[in-house]
């Protein structure tokens, strides 16, 4: 399938709700004052502060691990991780263009991170623990100058890497008990390091950051403290503060032009200290730990990242955080839309229910159950309810509105509730556990009753679909069988066997047939009346199937799993039509908006991902 992904139209990617907030200053302001740049998988995303428009850098192969933008705004530098043994690649971007400038392969297995030149001549890079080397690249030849292992080896891992701001060919390093000031002697294609005295000081260095002057810099430790380090005599200057050190060290820093310093710390406090003394003067909790400060032209207005991948906008004067992005930060579980309205839909994870506005991406409402993970969800037909699955065996309902709990089923499932569906007259939740049991359940105003057990299958439920009538369902599950069940007798009409672990099912809109796939990569046809196999396809070359999604006229349906591929299928020809490429992590559910306007797609990576539904397609 993917050698054909080539002469396969594309699916236009409209919007993604995600921001990987463990990459370490990886959100930025662009210099143009209008863009903030951040990773997100394998895909680097420019995103208009103005309009909120997002443009997408396709090119890594797998995590982006660091980005620098260059002082001019000309470029973007971005570094990933890969496998070991393998090389890991550094794309320089062309900022106007959107496009790859140059590809620089050296590093192994990560490239830890990146700084640019003052001027824009060169580029340095530095290696993950694997590879521990410093590299220079000259920009305009798109080759390495030269190379040094990072620190001594009597010293640990270098961690990060900065550009002074006047000199093209000094810049410093730090990390694990070792700080140097480089040199570079391009004549000789050298790099010479000083090494900087901390005397009894052993600190290991996260972050650097050097003032528009040169004159000193400053380095955020694992400890909690800033070291301020001459960077003409490379004598540490003062370590501070001295009582009130920052809680899990300093991740980020930033200096303004006043002087003073903007620090983010691992227990997501953001605060303003004086740049003398370290004291601070104001400061800020968020929601997990920062990992990104990023300054808006002087500093009037600074972003900050967080690892609970939250984005954050402040003022200098008033220092109030405004929430400008949240995304899940853990695998996206399920996503839903209400019957019959595209507006908005609701997606779940670890800890959370999450409800989007789906054309401007805003979280509406977030419902927090604490440590525990929501495997599945659905709207009622009415729209009056929210209704989830939970691992811990319990099955709750909420206001779609406010978000209140109107309703909890405990022990629904001994080994965690997989997989939920309404019934279409909003009477009836039919649930499926991790043991393997489907249980019927009758819903009053604030009661429910057990209304049915079904045993049958040997393995977890994973996916229930219920005929419009309410007369029938079908559930999928790990154990190789679906089957398909009478929800007025409350027996087995029919099963299919495979050899696999079914992980989705389907109805199509006509109900006389049902489409199945999951670990075998294959998508089975059967006839729903006597359960026969009608045809089947190669879904996918590599990975489970682990969503599916039919459109409302039966015409086409989706389908989206571990190769990280979306893929639009004709029905009747069991041909791929479209196919959407943007997910770095394995894409967990699909769904096909009501109206078919857009497909959402949801990701272990915690992503969220908008495509628009090729229109071509709804007029046939």
């Amino acid at each position: 399938m993917a050698e054909d992904a080539q002469e396969v139209p594309q699916i236009a990617l409209e919007a993604v709700i995600g921001f990987n907030g463990h990459v370490f200053s990886g959100l930025k302001v662009h210099p143009d004052k209008e863009h903030i740049i951040y990773p997100l998988g394998c895909t680097v995303i420019i995103k208009s502060l103005r309009s909120g428009k997002q443009t997408f850098l396709h090119g890594h192969t797998n995590n982006v691990s660091c980005i620098s933008v260059s002082k001019s705004g000309r470029y973007i530098a971005s570094g990933q991780v890969t496998f070991m043994g393998f090389k890991a690649d550094i794309i320089i971007w062309d900022y106007e263009k959107k496009e790859i400038y140059a590809r620089l392969v050296l590093h192994k297995a990560r490239v830890e991170d990146l700084s640019f030149s003052p001027n824009d001549k060169y580029l340095v890079s530095l290696g993950g623990q694997d590879d521990g080397s410093i590299v220079v690249w000259n920009i305009e030849s798109k080759e390495a100058i030269c190379g040094s292992p990072a620190s001594a080896q009597s010293a640990g891992h270098c961690l990060t890497i900065e550009y002074t701001n006047l000199n093209d060919e000094i810049f410093v390093s730090a990390g694990n008990g070792t700080l140097r000031v480089w040199e570079l002697d391009l004549a000789n294609r050298k790099i010479r390091p000083t090494e900087c005295q901390t005397g009894q000081l052993k600190r290991i260095a996260k972050c650097l950051e050097i003032p528009n002057d040169d004159n000193y810099f400053y380095c955020g430790t694992t400890s909690g403290d800033i070291l301020k380090v001459n960077l003409k005599t490379m004598l540490l200057n003062s370590c501070g503060p001295v009582k009130q050190k920052f809680s899990k060290g300093v991740n980020t820093l930033k200096v303004l032009k006043t002087g003073d310093l903007l620090v983010g710390s691992g227990d997501g406090m953001l605060s303003l200290c004086s740049g003398g003394n370290f004291k601070t003067i104001k400061s800020v909790q968020l929601e997990g730990g920062v990992t990104s400060v990023t300054l808006r032209g002087d500093g009037q207005q600074f972003y900050v990242g967080t690892e609970a991948a939250q984005i954050y906008s402040l003022g200098y004067i008033d220092f109030k955080p405004e929430l400008i992005a949240t995304n899940h930060n853990s695998a996206v579980k399920d996503v839903a839309f209400p019957f019959g309205t595209s507006e908005l839909f609701a997606t779940c994870s670890q800890n959370d229910i999450r409800v989007w506005h789906t054309e401007s991406s805003k979280e509406l409402l977030r419902i927090m159950v604490p440590n525990i993970t929501c495997n599945a969800l659905g709207f009622m037909q009415d729209g009056r309810s929210i209704f989830s699955a939970w691992n811990d065996g319990k099955i709750r309902v909420f206001t779609p509105e406010s978000g209140k709990l109107k309703l909890i089923i405990h022990n629904a499932h001994s080994m965690g509730v997989t997989a939920i569906a309404a019934t279409n007259d909003c009477k009836r939740i039919v649930s499926g556990g991790g043991e393997g049991q489907v249980r019927v359940w009758e819903i009053f105003k604030d009661s429910y009753r057990l209304i049915e057990i079904m045993k049958e299958h040997k393995a977890t439920v994973n996916c229930i679909k219920i005929k419009s009538n309410d007369k029938e369902c079908v559930t999928a599950s790990s154990d190789g069988a679906c089957i398909i069940w009478d929800l007025v007798r409350f027996v087995r009409n029919q099963m299919v066997l495979s050899n696999t672990l079914f992980n989705v099912v389907c109805y199509h809109p006509e109900e006389f047939q049902i489409i199945t796939s999951g670990t075998d990569r294959k998508i089975g046809y059967w006839e729903v009346y006597d359960g026969s196999a009608i045809r089947e396809l190669e879904g996918s070359l590599s990975g489970a199937i682990n969503g599916m999604h039919i459109s409302e006229d039966g015409k086409y349906f989706v389908t989206g799993g571990d190769d990280k591929l979306l893929k639009l299928w004709h029905y009747s020809d069991g041909e791929v039509t479209h196919v959407g490429v943007g997910h770095s992590g394995s894409i967990t559910n699909v769904r096909i908006c009501p109206n078919s306007r857009c497909i959402v797609s949801t990701s272990a990576d915690g992503a969220i991902l908008r495509w628009r539904y090729p229109q071509t397609l709804n007029h046939e």
